[in-house]
């Protein structure tokens, strides 16, 4: 007795087979177990297995296996009972034209052509496709690999960056779409069947992120400094690229990789995106960057007329920022008062303030400009005496020549003049000034001068060192940046805090390779001003 109520599956199932893949037939008889059956297989009517204990098999297909299959069922102890399944076609493809003139396929039908023993056979291709040309920042890119030209695939995805070797990220994955975060070269292939049968390798796409970034990488920028904005591809590769920016700012870069600013100006601070194209291909870019928000702070020195820390009660000194910007303006913070505008107390003429100097103008002085950028800060003080020092507000660099002189309220010359630095006598002969050639960092520290019994406060020269000097490039200042606290305890009557008109706000004094910090002050706002100040003279 024979029935007709055995099924044959295949694996994979596909309407196409290619020339290398290996299918398997499975024969079910639906009625008891596996075991209880011989199978047999047939090809085009022919036997090609007999009374097989198995109910599987497997086959490595060429051109020429093309045909009708079917499997056939004896069962074991009812010996009179036998079981025919369905007929399964295979049309198993191996050269190109022959399935041109058969199935007219269209063009999402993605074959690929090689050679084999002098014959040109089909293999398959997978098509990769993303769902945009960049990853969005903190987000995801969709990609999605095809075999448009038959069924049952499963996919494998490789990924590999400018600096690093591929991998596999996801091996046999059932789902054909994938979710990237991380920029680089993605492609895939499609497998099925075991052992796997492989499609050609899609076409690489490339994931892309536009940064722009700032060189060098400082946490302010001053006007005059050099500085360059550049677009980076993140996972780029090897690939060209040709660039577009945009920004805010009436500076306008051209499409190139980065842009050098020298000299920055206010008229640079802006936002700035750019993206990249491939420059094979129009329309495989980036999206646009992130937004690199610069400010360029302006750059003001503070200027003292006369160019002297001492001064007599009564002088007129004038005090002006010099920068490229009028919104600055001139701030003090006395030795007894409060943090003030040179306007509060006397005549601010654009950025110069003007004063006929009293007791209380011994302080602090910088410049200020709205937005909150200062200058470097210089000391004043206002002396009752009839002598005053005349040394330099700024630091003196190492190498140049110096000049400390002794003035008289009288405005006479003077010769006969006596000095002494840090309390030590250095010079006693019928000279009025002391002069240094060549400024060396051992010649900083304290200074005074004598006259017919007359002694003036002292006030200390600073000297810039030669390692300062050199890290000022492209830029008026050093970047050094150093954080202290004010130290009350330290005993402001050492000889290195000795004058009396300085003593009692903050002073910052280097000595040795030691800093001093001396501060009277316990407010807040003292403070404040006391890192300011070292700040500044760190530049």
């Amino acid at each position: 007795m024979i029935l007709m109520n055995a099924e044959l599956t295949l694996e994979p199932k596909s309407p196409y087979l290619f020339t290398g893949e290996c299918i398997t037939f499975t024969c079910d008889m639906r009625d008891g177990y596996d075991t209880d059956w011989h199978y047999t297989f047939n090809w085009n009517g022919q036997h090609i297995v007999s009374f097989d204990a198995n109910n599987s098999y497997s086959l490595n297909l060429t051109a020429d296996l093309s045909g009708d299959y079917q499997c056939i069922g004896h069962h074991k102890d009812l010996t009179n009972v036998t079981k025919q399944s369905n007929k399964v076609t295979l049309s198993v493809k191996e050269r190109a034209e022959n399935l041109q003139l058969e199935t007219q396929q269209p063009a999402h039908m993605c074959t690929y052509n090689v050679t084999i023993s002098g014959h040109q056979y089909i293999l398959p291709t997978a098509t990769l496709r993303a769902d945009g040309t960049s990853i969005p920042v903190a987000g995801t890119l969709t990609l999605t690999c095809s075999v448009l030209v038959s069924g049952g695939w499963k996919y494998d995805w490789f990924r590999r960056t400018s600096d690093s070797y591929e991998t596999m990220i996801v091996a046999d994955g059932v789902q054909n779409s994938i979710s990237v975060s991380h920029e680089g070269i993605y492609r895939c292939r499609g497998r099925r069947g075991n052992p796997g049968f492989f499609t050609e390798d899609s076409d690489e796409i490339l994931t892309n992120r536009a940064v722009v970034t700032l060189q060098p990488a400082w946490p302010k920028i001053y006007s005059g400094e050099t500085i360059t904005v550049r677009c980076e591809i993140q996972g780029g590769g090897d690939t060209e690229w040709e660039y577009e920016w945009e920004t805010t700012t009436s500076f306008k870069p051209s499409n190139q990789h980065e842009h050098r600013i020298s000299p920055a100006s206010s008229s640079h601070s802006g936002d700035y995106w750019c993206k990249g194209r491939v420059k094979s291909s129009q329309q495989n870019s980036t999206g646009w960057s992130n937004c690199l928000t610069l400010k360029v702070f302006l750059v003001t020195s503070l200027t003292v007329n006369p160019d002297r820390v001492q001064h007599f009660t009564s002088d007129s000194v004038s005090l002006s920022c010099e920068g490229n910007s009028a919104e600055w303006r001139v701030k003090r913070f006395p030795e007894h008062g409060y943090m003030s505008h040179c306007s509060d107390w006397w005549r601010m003429t654009g950025f110069t303030c003007n004063m006929m100097l009293s007791w209380y103008d011994t302080a602090v002085y910088w410049c200020e400009s709205g937005s909150g950028e200062f200058s470097n800060a210089v000391n004043i003080t206002a002396n009752y005496t009839n002598i005053v020092l005349v040394s330099p507000v700024h630091p003196v660099a190492e190498g140049d020549s110096v000049t400390l002189g002794c003035v008289l309220r009288t405005d006479d010359s003077l010769s006969n003049v006596t000095f002494y630095k840090n309390g030590k006598l250095v010079q006693n002969d019928d000279r009025g000034e002391l002069n240094i050639s060549a400024v060396s960092k051992s010649d900083e520290g304290f200074y005074k001068c004598e006259y017919s019994g007359s002694e003036s406060s002292e006030s200390w020269m600073s000297v810039k060192s030669l390692l300062q000097t050199k890290m000022k490039i492209n830029s008026q200042y050093t970047r050094l940046f150093l954080t202290v606290s004010c130290l009350s305890n330290i005993d402001c009557s050492h000889s290195f805090f000795s004058n009396p008109l300085l003593y009692s706000y903050p002073v910052v004094i280097f000595h040795n390779k030691t800093l001093y910090l001396c501060c009277k002050f316990h407010t807040h706002e003292a403070t404040n001003l006391m890192l300011f100040s070292f700040l500044l003279m760190c530049r």
